[in-house]
């Protein structure tokens, strides 16, 4: 499995960016996959995820209505939309598979990562 993450920067208040993730190594069609982050200090936290199914979506309350997450089976690709970015999006975000998560906290040593882009939005 290999995950790698692109699209991360520096970015203002408000502004947008649009994180990808080339997946390869497994059979990307109808699996669970995961865009998490982790902020400086704080845990691994989930953020999103899709069922490449295709199918369903979530996300967590605080990136609800300002993220948009999707996937391209036909290039194995995934995304994460983000608008109105706030500091606290500030993040390493990953893409990750068969992760585990619990409480809105996710367990770093089970399933697969990325290395992770980075997101900062600071004016």
């Amino acid at each position: 499995v290999k995950l790698v993450e692109s699209g991360g920067g520096l970015v203002q208040p408000g502004g947008s960016l649009r994180l990808s993730c080339a997946a390869s190594g497994f059979t990307f069609t109808r699996n669970w996959m995961y865009w998490v982050r982790q902020a400086p200090g704080k845990g691994l936290e989930w953020v999103s995820y899709i069922f490449t199914g295709p199918g369903s979506t979530y996300y967590a309350d605080s990136v609800k209505g300002r993220f948009t997450i999707s996937s391209d089976n036909t290039k194995n690709m995934l995304y994460l939309q983000m608008n109105s970015l706030k500091s606290e999006d500030t993040a390493l975000y990953y893409c990750a598979k068969d992760i585990v998560c619990s409480g809105g906290y996710c367990q770093r040593d089970v399933g697969y990562l990325g290395p992770g882009t980075q997101v900062t939005v600071s004016s």
